[in-house]
């Protein structure tokens, strides 16, 4: 038989195996006998190794179906999104079974490995929607993962933030070695029941071209699904803007109507004044609008209207749109610093290397202030401070709270505050300041709430120590979104009334106080508002002060009205510096 051609018969007619079908049949005898322990295990229980096999095969398409058909939103992950046709595992199949058997197996890793990655994607994108209402970017977000990393250690500890990472690496690893053995699995089993295989493709892809065509749609879902397909389709797009988006914020940074300004001509109409911008976390339009915390707040701002106006301060509100939301409040300090729109890491780079003019760094260079910054949420080094302009940063350390944390904040408000005071705004013999204070009491995940208590007992922080033992746990508070809501009201209620206390027992004539929100708070709170709106408002002692933005339009008070114009909040910084000194040249 060695003269004969492979796959003829003696008489030299065509066989009914070609070579491709040989070495098909080898595969297939190999598979089914095996080396070593396995192909003995299947010679002796020959119907246990056949159970095994399919179970494996069940397993493999389970595991491929579920990573093509995951949704990347929590919200559509219910049973019914799995009861699909999935365009890519019908179109994966088609061209295993039209491929050579040499690119077989290679097509099918590949197919397998891309499948994994798209379904971590989609995990990513599940996350980043219940944070911050957006889908994870996969060039500019990378650097917000040690941001999540942070937060854990914060809230966790150091083997918490340990065992998460170690996780998260095990799990896409797994994910991704899975869904690569599931395929090599059912290509296997597709080329040794190719025929059968062949059919049962063409009837999927005409149901799924049916389907299409009629809009067949189950509890509202498309039938026929595509859903990497159109995955692949949206970031495309964004991946190449993001790609570009360095060389269009570079232009953009370029243009500074205040760089050439002489220092003599900045800020002239606040000589003389203490400005203290103070950011509250988290303190969204939902605090004001949303049903469940509207009445609360707005008699809180109402009420310390009412105080501050006793106290010869008035206050003007407006609205300021984030370039966040759910999170990233460092990005949502620098737009409001620079005038330039910093919604992702890559940008704040870029600007924290540039010698951008900042609104607290314009105090700094107009010579006329002591500029300080007052950061409870940093606990280690921070070099973009000589950045902002800031002359010296307290951070966590220099503080001197010696009492518990609450949640990720790790130091209360009212304590923040009067820190400050001691720290620098009560001292003898000072000049003016300029003061950025973070206030961190109003991070989710608002549990336990700190509580207001006599500024005269507040000490080294010993004194919260029996306020965080009643609090609620972050099990408790999480527990429903009306108790989440009801947290996140009572945190904002705490930030508010520690601010307005310390102006009114702290303010005098040369106080001017510009607090705002950094951001929305997240989904949970916001009910999945696509909104990102922010108060904002000045409050002074002088009317001089507030006669100057006079023609701002904002409203009286320390609430703004619903229609009051929403300002981005990049356009700030050069309304600010043109009110309170003359028209840049």
């Amino acid at each position: 038989m060695s003269h004969l051609t492979p796959g003829r018969l003696p008489d030299g007619t065509a066989g009914p195996d070609t070579g491709a079908s040989a070495a098909e049949g080898s595969a297939a005898r190999r598979e089914s006998l095996g080396p070593g322990r396995s192909g003995r295990f299947r010679r002796r229980y020959p119907r246990g190794a056949r159970c095994a096999a399919a179970g494996a095969t069940v397993l493999a398409a389970a595991l491929l179906l579920g990573a093509v058909l995951l949704p990347d939103r929590l919200e559509s992950l219910a049973p019914g999104a799995f009861l699909r046709l999935p365009a890519e595992g019908i179109g994966l199949a088609a061209l295993l079974l039209v491929l050579p058997p040499r690119a077989r197996p290679v097509c099918a890793a590949g197919g397998g490995f891309l499948i994994g990655l798209l379904a971590l994607l989609k995990g990513l994108d599940m996350g980043f929607h219940e944070v911050l209402l957006r889908p994870f970017d996969p060039v500019l977000d990378w650097g917000l993962l040690g941001n999540a990393a942070d937060y854990l250690r914060e809230t966790s500890g150091r083997t918490g933030e340990l065992l998460a990472a170690a996780g998260a690496v095990a799990g896409a690893l797994a994910v991704l070695a899975l869904t690569t053995l599931a395929a090599l699995r059912l290509t296997t089993v597709l080329t040794r029941h190719r025929r059968h295989a062949a059919r049962v493709t063409l009837v999927l892809a005409l149901a799924w071209l049916i389907c299409v065509t009629l809009d067949l749609r189950a509890g509202g879902v498309p039938v026929a699904a595509r859903t990497d397909a159109d995955l692949v389709g949206e970031r495309v797009p964004q991946i190449r803007a993001s790609l570009a988006d360095a060389r269009v914020f570079r232009r953009q940074a370029a243009r500074d109507a205040f760089a050439h300004t002489p220092p003599d001509r900045l800020l002239t109409g606040l000589r003389g004044k203490d400005v203290l911008f103070t950011f509250i976390e988290s303190y969204g339009r939902s605090a004001i609008e949303d049903p469940a915390t509207a009445p609360r707040i707005g008699a809180v701002l109402h009420e310390s209207t009412a105080a501050l106006r006793a106290a010869g301060f008035g206050a003007r509100s407006g609205w300021l749109r984030s370039p966040v939301t759910g999170g990233g409040s460092w990005l949502a300090h620098a737009t409001f610093r620079s005038g330039l729109w910093i919604s992702n890491q890559q940008r704040f780079r870029t600007l924290t290397s540039s010698d951008r003019t900042t609104l607290t760094g314009a105090f700094r260079t107009a010579g006329a202030w002591r500029t300080v910054g007052i950061m409870p949420g940093v606990g280690r080094a921070w070099p973009e401070g000589a950045f902002f302009g800031l002359d010296h940063v307290h951070d966590r350390a220099r503080l001197g709270y010696h009492g518990p944390g609450f949640g990720w904040s790790q130091v209360p408000d009212q304590f923040t505050l009067e820190a400050f005071r001691r720290l620098e705004f009560g001292r003898r013999g000072r000049g003016p300041l300029m003061a950025e204070i973070i206030l961190t009491s109003s991070h989710h995940p608002w549990a336990p709430v700190p509580r207001m208590t006599d500024w005269r007992t507040l000490g080294d922080g010993s004194v919260f120590r029996r306020i965080r033992k009643g609090g609620a746990s972050a099990e408790e508070v999480w527990r429903s979104p009306e108790s989440v809501r009801a947290g996140y009201r009572d945190a904002i209620e705490y930030s508010l009334r520690s601010v307005v206390g310390f102006l009114r027992r702290y303010g005098d004539e040369h106080t001017v106080l510009v607090f705002l929100g950094d951001h929305q708070p997240v989904p949970e709170v916001t009910r999945n508002s696509p909104r990102k709106d922010v108060p904002v408002t000045i409050v002074a002692h002088d009317p001089k002060v507030l006669e100057r933005i006079s023609g701002w339009g904002w409203t009286e008070g320390l609430k703004p009205a619903a229609d009051v114009p929403v300002w981005p909040m990049d356009a700030f910084r050069d309304r600010f510096l043109t009110a309170y000194g003359p028209q840049p040249g």
